[in-house]
């Protein structure tokens, strides 16, 4: 079994100015996070009504609802904490059976959770049937992403699988994040880091060249959003995934 050296850091929140800087940089660089909350930033604010964030983590989308209008519901799993989780207001649950009445949610949200259930169907179903009609879901999975949260990192879905998963709701639009361009770049996120903050002692010779070669990483970095931007390059091979589901 392979262990995790360079586990996925927590995503919280813009609540005070050191987790707006923290927030916003990191949208900057790590294009999987930004893809999934510019689809959000699209919805989640006309959102009304009772909504559910299914395996919600530290709630970082939270402030995109009108806290006026919307009344926010956490759900995640009970060993949340071993992943660096600590959210005090979640509800904890099982990852399968939602702890809610049948019809009893006007929105879900449910973002990167799924590649980490062993029986997703069975947690889609659920989020299926805690809404209620006319009520939308908005989920996300990647496609292109290292072995994370190891060893409860399971799946990788197609469009296929993903319109076979969903096919109990009324409709469900799937829509790709980003390119193969994209996907270059993201990687070369993570090959940087690594390799300039690295977490093994016989890396810590090499990481000076690393650091030495930021501009290059930089370059690639704008190049890379450029081309998610404006869907350059082949979306046949893209970040993720991000399905708007209506009951």
């Amino acid at each position: 079994m392979s262990t995790e050296s360079f586990r996925p850091r927590p995503n919280t929140a813009p609540t005070t100015p050191w987790r707006k800087l923290r927030f916003y940089g990191r949208m900057w660089l790590d294009l999987q996070v930004w893809t999934v909350f510019r689809d959000l930033q699209r919805r989640l604010p006309a959102y009304r009504g009772e909504v559910l964030d299914v395996g919600c983590g530290q709630s970082p989308y939270r402030f995109l609802l009108d806290k006026a209008t919307t009344t926010y519901t956490g759900i995640d799993i009970f060993e949340a904490e071993r992943f660096d989780y600590a959210n005090p207001e979640i509800v904890p649950f099982d990852g399968e059976h939602i702890p809610f009445p049948d019809g009893h949610f006007d929105a879900v949200i449910c973002t990167e959770v799924l590649e980490h259930a062993s029986n997703y169907q069975q947690l889609v179903d659920e989020i299926h049937r805690v809404m209620k009609d006319g009520a939308e879901a908005i989920v996300t999975v990647p496609w292109s992403a290292r072995f994370h949260y190891v060893p409860y990192d399971f799946f990788r879905y197609t469009p296929s699988s993903l319109t076979s998963m969903f096919q109990g709701f009324a409709a469900a639009d799937i829509s790709a994040r980003g390119t193969d361009l994209s996907v270059i770049g993201s990687k070369l996120v993570v090959v940087w880091f690594r390799n300039a903050f690295p977490t093994r002692r016989r890396r810590i010779a090499w990481a000076p060249l690393w650091i030495i070669a930021s501009p290059i990483f930089i370059l690639a970095i704008l190049i890379a959003r450029l081309c998610t931007q404006y869907d350059v390059g082949s979306s046949d091979d893209p970040l993720g995934y991000t399905i708007v589901a209506t009951k």
